[in-house]
Formats: structure tokens, C-alpha cells, sequence
């Protein structure tokens, strides 16, 4: 059995040994607050994201700072900076969910196959896997990001289409380990199918590392939607994005800091939960993984 396979009596105690992790318990209560700010927006504000009010900018024209009124204070449209970060947050979990969805899935049907046919076909997939971790992650988005249209879901296939190739390396080394097993074997001694081995033996015991990895990897799309959008070539205006407040506003910022300091700190934060619960996934599902980067 591989050193990743976990025993289901292991698997039941997951969460009992994460509550004893108080950054990760951290972690997840920022992540939890962030959903639940983002699901209840229109009830924890009374204003619209792109409304912009009479009563939101100085007589010169300049944001109003943080106050009873504006929580946050306003943007240098006279918007209500908690109301578009509140929104903004759905677009980055949204992003965040779909983008890291697709490349999980995207790398680990790359990593098993190739690390289960091996053979041309494995050399082929992970030639091909190689030469996109060749390019600049962030390099390669804002080129895929020029081609297309920019939008929610544009930017999440971008993203998606960069993240993938970590995943499938992954899952080939482990796979390539486990196709090898003595269990792997008897499966094809008595006929087994080939779908049957790779998503009835293989894939379960390759689950933990994917978690791990869908769970880290949920920061990294964060931190390149919020880049992207800062760039101006990802989730545009008005729709409300972390990054697109911070380039927005960015000229305003020796003037209204707060404009750049909420939507950081906000980036900050859910980028830094998620590497938080990731990093104490890794170690209780795989302790042979504990306390590398």
C-alpha cells in the first residue's frame, strides 16, 4: 500500500485531528467568513456595488474615508468599498472554485494516464506537460488572456488552463509508483478493465494528494485572478474584482489609502487561509509530505 493510501479509520479522524491545528481552524473560519460574506451580500449592505452616490464623495470630489455611514469609505466613484469587496469576494471564490476545478481535473487525467500507459503515450503527455511549466505562469495567462474576450468565465479557463500542469506531475509520480504494485498486477492478471483499475484502485488511493492540491491551489488562482484583473486583462469593470478595486483606485492611494489596504488585506487573507488549511491537509493525509513547501 502506497505511503499515501489512507486507512478509513484515518479518513474519519481528519477533521478531529484539523481542529487541533489552530492555524489551520484560523484558516478556515476566514475562508468561512469570506463565503458567508460573499452568499449574503445583498443582506449584509443596503447599497448596489455599482451605485454611485450623491452622498459618496467630498465637496472636492475625493472619497469619503471609513465611517459610520460608508463602513470602509468610498471609492473614487462614490461606490461603497464594502459593498464591492463583499461582491468582489464572489468573484474571486467563483474563479477561485471553477478555474482550480478544471485544472484538478484537467492535471490528474493528464498525471494518471501518462503514469499509468507510460510507454509513448506517457512520454508524449508529459513532453507536452513539461513545455507548458516551461512558460511563466503569469506570462502564459496574460497571452491567453489577450486573446480572449475577458470575462468571469474567460478568465477562469485561462487560469485554468496555467495551473493543470503542477497537477498532472503530481499525479503522474504517484501513479507510476502505484501502477507497479503487487495489487495493480493481480487486477490485470484476472482481467481486470482498464477503467476499472485506474478509477476503481488507482484514483482512490491518489484522492488525499488531490485534495491537498486542490486545496493549495485555490490560493494560487486567487492571488493570479486578482493579478490578472489588476492588469486589466482579466474580470472587467463594473463587475467587482479584488484586483480591478485596487487598479481602479490605485491613483487615490497616498490620498485614500484605505481604497488599496481593505482589497489587499482581503486578498491576503483568503490566500493565506487556504495555504493554511492546505499545508495541514498535507500533513495528516500524507506524513511523508510533513513540513516540506
Amino acid at each position: 500500500m502506497p505511503a499515501i493510501a489512507v486507512p478509513a479509520k484515518a479518513r474519519a479522524g481528519v477533521w478531529g485531528r484539523l481542529v487541533k491545528r489552530p492555524l489551520a481552524m484560523t484558516g478556515l473560519a476566514i475562508i468561512a467568513i469570506t463565503g458567508a460574506g460573499a452568499l449574503l451580500a445583498p443582506y449584509l449592505t443596503g447599497y448596489d456595488p455599482n451605485e454611485q452616490m450623491f452622498d459618496g464623495l467630498t465637496l472636492e470630489g475625493a472619497p469619503l474615508p471609513p465611517s459610520a455611514t460608508f463602513w470602509l469609505g468610498t471609492d473614487l466613484l462614490g461606490r461603497d468599498l464594502l459593498t464591492r469587496i463583499l461582491y468582489g469576494a464572489r468573484t474571486s471564490l467563483i474563479i477561485g472554485i471553477v478555474a482550480n476545478g478544471a485544472a484538478l481535473l484537467i492535471g490528474t487525467l493528464v498525471g494518471i494516464t501518462a503514469g499509468y500507459f507510460r510507454g509513448f503515450i506517457g512520454a508524449a503527455l508529459m513532453r507536452f506537460t513539461d513545455l507548458m511549466m516551461a512558460f511563466p505562469a503569469l506570462l502564459l495567462a496574460i497571452c491567453l488572456a489577450a486573446v480572449f474576450q475577458p470575462s468571469l468565465w474567460i478568465v477562469a479557463m485561462v487560469i485554468a488552463l496555467v495551473n493543470w500542469v503542477q497537477t498532472a506531475r503530481i499525479v503522474f509520480t504517484e501513479t507510476s509508483s502505484l501502477a507497479e504494485r503487487e495489487f495493480i498486477d493481480a487486477e490485470r492478471t484476472i482481467g481486470a478493465s482498464t477503467p476499472r483499475i485506474l478509477f476503481r484502485h488507482i484514483l482512490p488511493h491518489l484522492l488525499p494528494t488531490i485534495i491537498v492540491w486542490g486545496t493549495l491551489g485555490i490560493s494560487t488562482t486567487v492571488l493570479l485572478e486578482a493579478t490578472l484583473s489588476y492588469l486589466g486583462i482579466g474580470v472587467q469593470p463594473p463587475t467587482a474584482s479584488w484586483g480591478n478595486i485596487i487598479f481602479e483606485n490605485q491613483t487615490y492611494f497616498q490620498a485614500a489609502p484605505w481604497l488599496v489596504f481593505f482589497p489587499g488585506a482581503a486578498i491576503l487573507a483568503l490566500a493565506l487561509a487556504f495555504n493554511l488549511v492546505g499545508d495541514a491537509l498535507r500533513d495528516i493525509l500524507d506524513p511523508t509530505q510533513r513540513g516540506r513547501a
